[in-house]
Formats: structure tokens, C-alpha cells, sequence
């Protein structure tokens, strides 16, 4: 009997993508990191404070990353007051670029070079993404892909307007 309330248990855990381990992140201010994007600009997070903030670590390997592109693209085109950047995760460029043009990310995505900013986010496999209020303050780490649902709810959390 003890068995099988272990492996339900188990079972429920991995079932949850958004059940993984917990981030020290939250509830502190978010790193701030100044990235390039994929066309040649510098982004800064701090630039972006009093604003959300959705911060996304993926790769135009992963294949979850693949499939939640297409939800990612509509979330940052319905949101009204959002800034969303996407991180590029132990990546090439070019592949990267690819990825873009092919769901047409309509968010900036910038490169990690030596995987800094992943490694002061803690991110652990991808993808993983963090939400940041107006204060600059992470509110909350959703690992692997999301449903609609889960993604708008995590957004709300932060001030996001639709």
C-alpha cells in the first residue's frame, strides 16, 4: 500500500512540469543582465523596470521549446503592457535565427554566450521561464511548456494586462 501512495505521489510530480524545483529567485530582485539580441542590439533588463517582465530560456533544439513557441508568440502579441525576451540556451546563432523566422517570435531573443545569465537564473533545463514584476522583483519560475491557461495566470500574477 505504501508503495503505491509513493509512486502516485511520484507520478503526480513529474506529471506537472510547473512542479520542478523550486527557484531562490523568488521573491528577490531579478539579475540584471545586458544581452544582445539575435539582430545585433544590446538589451538590458534594468531598462525595462516598472514594466512585467517575462524572461524565457529556450533553444532551437528542445523539443518542448518547439512546441510551446507558437503559445509564446500569441501571449507576447496579446498582452498590452508586457516585455518579453527570450534567452538563447547553449545555442549557434544561426540556428537561433532560424528558429525565429520559423514561428515568427515577435519578442526580442538574446545570446547567453557563455550561459552567465542562465547560470544566475539557476536554470537547470529548459524551457524555463521567469516572471518579473514592475519592482523587478521575480515573482514566479515555470519550468518546461505551458498551457494557455498557466501562461495567462502567471502573467496576471505580474500586472499583465490583455
Amino acid at each position: 500500500m505504501l508503495a503505491a501512495v509513493v509512486v502516485a505521489v511520484l507520478a503526480v510530480a513529474l506529471l506537472q512540469p510547473n512542479k520542478g524545483p523550486a527557484s531562490p529567485l523568488v521573491g528577490k530582485p531579478a539579475p540584471d543582465f545586458t544581452l544582445i539580441t539575435l539582430d545585433g542590439k544590446p538589451f538590458r533588463l534594468r531598462d525595462h523596470l516598472g514594466e512585467p517582465v517575462v524572461v524565457n530560456f529556450w533553444a532551437s533544439w528542445c523539443i518542448p521549446c518547439r512546441e510551446e513557441a507558437p503559445l509564446l508568440g500569441e501571449f507576447a502579441r496579446d498582452a498590452r503592457n508586457l516585455t518579453m525576451v527570450g534567452v538563447v540556451f547553449q545555442d549557434q546563432p544561426e540556428a537561433a535565427r532560424a528558429f525565429v523566422r520559423e514561428f515568427a517570435v515577435p519578442y526580442p531573443s538574446v545570446l547567453d554566450p557563455q550561459s552567465r545569465v542562465a547560470i544566475d537564473y539557476g536554470v537547470a533545463g529548459i524551457p524555463e521561464t521567469f516572471f518579473i514584476d514592475t519592482n523587478g522583483v521575480v515573482q514566479e519560475k515555470h519550468n518546461g511548456p505551458f498551457t494557455p491557461e498557466a501562461l495567462r495566470a502567471s502573467a496576471r500574477r505580474i500586472g499583465v494586462r490583455f
